[in-house]
């Protein structure tokens, strides 16, 4: 059931006792769980975190952490999981789940007692009634004597007969009229609102926020943009919201400290046009603008016209390459002020106007000044920089340690960690399109990392996977001239283990889909299906699975046969 006073029905029903808190691998769901560590910090809570990757991960913790807990709080996992029949549960223990997956799980959705979903249901998605969905089907017959008028034995086994085959007929149809229902309810995977704001706004409400939560819902929301998990016209609303906190708590901190402190020590986060450049102010201006997303695919850098129209547009701008090419930060001070106005100036002759825009800025003492999307990329690299001797915990914990203010150095090392995964997503992107590797399905495009590249162990994570399949989508489709290109999605597959002999795959929608509604996590499962393939869907975003690579084959033939 949905919980919509947090503060009464969540806040203050897990403060009695110890709870675990589940917490999936992304920064979204990062950033929620550092408010509420926040709040627990503050208030005394004792808890118990525990990061998880994917659904086995989940059960794993849950087994080894139930004893004695009483609650148990899931952070962007769960919530599309019917979690009452994965874990099988005490009847004491209540799940409270903060889930940015939808579409939420049914059973979660009409649970009385053990599941509380944190939040509104989505407005845009029915929610289909119960009894379409759940039926009782015990049957209350009773043992009939015979009648007093005499009804013999073979007219009342008649009557029962004829009563069956109406109940079945019934059953038959409210069955067929389910599937219809559940197949229009579950066939499209998408995102709704970030869990960071919405723990950020409970905050609020309990008038307990700060300016570091109201900037840690800012990185979460961010994230959201940057991996196109929503679609614009909500992360813009989204903004304005979170720019009214700021301004609001901002008046409130300089009420409360006297000028002098507030210059020196005083965290600061201002909103204001900026540039939507990849990490500009911690790179040089070329690669930023070589590396970031919308300007590799305007000026076509992966083509061999692309170095020398990046040239072409550094000279236009009035920016010698001397400067373009050592840090920011180390430019001539009168370049560095004046770069947004030089970008700003070629915008629209390069059709790269989307990259001018705004952003929140978060600024402590006088060297300490990054953008949201600059801590969004620092903790992505560092969330999936695990390796043999880097457990994914140790992952989690740096990524989580980038939004404190006394962790710089982890911070810094996430940022050249970043540099070299949007160094490495742009150097594949131009390997497979140089080499024309999107192959054409019919009803989807499909692109294969290639195998034996020293980058290959940055794909068998899904953010870079992500990553590279929506640049490579948006540059075939800027380049072909098949005008339907935009309508098709596209499907990325990669080395997971090679010694198991497993590969990634992950879906994207098509590129004129402004909402990203996506429809692959049902289809990945039908089509493997009807293959009769096993594929590990163990990841929370049902887009996202494993399968052997011997059968990757079979299951995109499968695939391209439903999807026509």
């Amino acid at each position: 059931m949905f919980v919509t006073n947090l503060e009464k029905d969540f806040y203050s029903a897990i403060q009695k006792h110890r709870c675990l808190l589940l917490v999936n691998f992304d920064i979204d769901a990062i950033c929620a769980c550092r408010i509420l560590q926040q709040l627990f910090k503050n208030d005394h809570v004792i808890y118990t975190l525990v990061p998880v990757r994917g659904v086995q991960d989940m059960i794993n913790a849950f087994e080894e952490n139930c004893d004695e807990i009483k609650n148990v709080v899931t952070i962007n996992c769960g919530g599309t999981l019917d979690l009452v029949d994965l874990l099988r549960p005490n009847e004491s223990v209540v799940f409270f789940i903060l889930d940015s997956h939808r579409p939420y799980d049914l059973c979660n959705i009409y649970s009385e007692s053990q599941i509380r979903i944190l939040g509104k249901s989505d407005e845009d998605n029915e929610i289909p009634e119960y009894n379409d969905i759940f039926r009782d089907d015990s049957s209350d017959e009773e043992d009939e004597d015979e009648d007093e008028d005499g009804e013999n034995r073979q007219s009342k086994r008649r009557r029962l007969n004829e009563e069956d085959l109406i109940r079945q007929s019934e059953r038959r149809k409210w069955l067929e009229n389910r599937a219809t229902i559940l197949f229009n309810y579950t066939q499209y995977s998408y995102y709704g609102k970030s869990s960071a704001t919405v723990v950020f706004e409970m905050a609020w409400n309990m008038s307990k926020d700060n300016l570091d939560m109201a900037w840690w819902a800012i990185i979460g929301s961010t994230e959201q943009s940057i991996l196109n998990k929503v679609e614009s016209r909500v992360a813009i609303l989204e903004e304005g919201s979170l720019q009214a906190h700021v301004s609001r708590l901002t008046h409130r901190q300089s009420v409360d400290v006297d000028k002098q402190t507030q210059q020196q020590s005083v965290a600061k986060v201002t909103y204001d046009k900026d540039l939507q450049l990849a990490l500009y102010r911690h790179w040089t201006v070329e690669a930023s603008l070589k590396y970031s997303v919308s300007t590799a695919v305007s000026f076509r850098l992966w083509s061999i016209r692309g170095d020398q129209r990046l040239k072409e547009v550094l000279a236009e701008m009035g920016l010698p390459l001397v400067q373009s090419r050592q840090l920011f930060r180390a430019m001539d001070l009168m370049f560095r002020q004046e770069f947004r106005q030089m970008v700003e100036k070629v915008a629209d002759k390069y059709n790269v106007s989307s990259i001018i825009g705004t952003s929140f800025i978060f600024q402590y003492g006088y060297r300490f000044k990054y953008c949201a999307s600059d801590i969004v990329y620092a903790m992505l690299a560092l969330l999936d920089s695990t390796m043999k001797d880097r457990q994914p915990q140790r992952c989690f914990l740096d990524a989580l340690d980038c939004l404190s203010r006394t962790k710089k150095d982890t911070l810094e090392s996430g940022i050249e960690k970043a540099k070299l995964m949007l160094l490495n997503i742009f150097k594949t992107a131009k390997n497979i399109l140089e080499t024309k590797q999107v192959k054409n399905f019919g009803s989807f495009l499909y692109l294969s990392v290639p195998d034996g590249n020293i980058d290959t162990y940055l794909f068998m994570h899904p953010h870079p996977l992500i990553m590279l399949a929506q640049f490579v989508l948006k540059a075939y489709v800027s380049s072909t001239r098949n005008r339907r290109a935009s309508e098709w999605p596209l499907v990325a597959s990669a080395v997971f283990n090679a010694e198991e002999g497993t590969c990634l795959l992950v879906g994207i929608p098509p590129v004129c889909e402004d909402q990203p509604r996506s429809l692959f996590g049902k289809a990945f499962e039908q089509a493997a299906k009807n293959k009769n393939c096993y594929i590990d869907a163990d990841y929370f975003d049902t887009t996202i699975i494993r399968l052997k690579i011997e059968e990757k084959s079979k299951f995109l033939d499968a695939l391209a046969a439903l999807l026509a």
